[in-house]
């Protein structure tokens, strides 16, 4: 049987804007497009956080200038990021493989993922979202019961949860379209958060992190292998140091030792040191690889980046 790898697409995958993603994808899927060219079958993921932002702002932006118009909650606007990301994501990933003589459907999956409604992270918000504000505008979210955080010299802006995924409610659907040979996009910028009320699902006013749910993805469906394509080309003990040193192979032993030294930035190397380890702990010979994008085919034929395992 063929093996199954769960690609996880970090920011420079995207750009920023609109003009800007349509160029970034374009190298991007050639990474992607090299590993179903390798004859897997392929699971892509993706971040949405600067496309998140936008969308939040161009929405509370119309709402001032429209009273027929409303904020959109987070949960929407997060669905809004998933869809417009997977259409330009599934088509120029399509183009590529066609122009490569491989004739595979691309699919984008828009993707709920449950949380708790009483995680901590409700209770200490962290993600900063949306544009600068002023000191009366941070006052008008704090009336409204939402979180804000002073940049200096910039201004306010508003900061939403971060819990930690539980499940994901379309897995039979990404499974089912996986087996069957197809590349799925899924759990774009760490999947809609919904929490479950009975037998409804709400909308929860959060943001998961894109590689806890890659790697809760990656568990799920009993992947071989997790990719985190980031901006590094692997994991660097004492980055930054004039004593830095790239770590070729590590066992999530050694990993979970390197966190509780405090060797990983929280908000950017920690959280996929986290996904590996949670992966690789969880499905047994598995294995999670963290490069960079242009690194992506030379990692998974095991010649570059940073291996994590059991």
């Amino acid at each position: 049987m063929k093996k199954t790898i769960v690609i996880a697409l970090g920011h420079e995958a995207l750009g920023e804007t609109l003009p800007k993603q349509k160029e970034a994808l374009k190298n991007a899927v050639k990474a992607v497009a090299d590993i179903v060219e390798a004859d897997y079958n392929v699971v892509v993921t993706h971040s949405n956080g600067p496309q998140v932002s936008m969308i939040h702002t161009a929405m509370t932006e119309l709402s001032k200038k429209h009273s027929e118009y409303t904020v959109s909650p987070m949960s929407v606007c997060s669905a809004m990021s998933q869809g417009y990301i997977g259409y330009d994501l599934q088509n120029t990933l399509r183009s590529e493989l066609l122009d490569r003589g491989i004739y595979k459907p691309v699919c984008t999956i828009l993707t709920q993922v449950i949380v708790d409604a009483y995680d901590d992270a409700f209770g200490q918000p962290n993600k900063e979202i949306g544009r600068y504000m002023t000191d009366e505008e941070a006052k008008l979210e704090e009336d409204k019961s939402n979180y804000v955080t002073k940049i200096e010299g910039k201004g306010y802006r508003r900061v939403v949860a971060s819990p930690k995924p539980i499940d994901i409610v379309e897995l039979d659907s990404i499974k089912l379209l996986s087996d069957s040979g197809q590349v799925v996009i899924a759990c774009g910028g760490g999947g809609i958060p919904v929490m479950e009320q009975l037998s409804s699902l709400k909308g929860a006013s959060a943001v998961i992190e894109k590689d806890l749910a890659s790697a809760l993805l990656a568990k799920q469906i009993k992947a071989d292998e997790l990719l985190i394509l980031s901006a590094a080309n692997g994991v660097y003990l004492n980055y930054g140091s004039e004593n830095e040193k790239l770590i070729d192979n590590m066992t999530t032993l050694e990993a979970e030792k390197y966190i509780d030294e405090g060797q990983f930035e929280k908000n950017t190397m920690l959280p996929k040191i986290e996904a590996a380890c949670d992966f690789c702990n969880a499905v047994s010979g598995s294995r999670a690889v963290i490069t960079s994008m242009s690194n992506a085919k030379k990692a998974v034929e095991g010649r570059c980046g940073t291996v994590i395992h059991c």
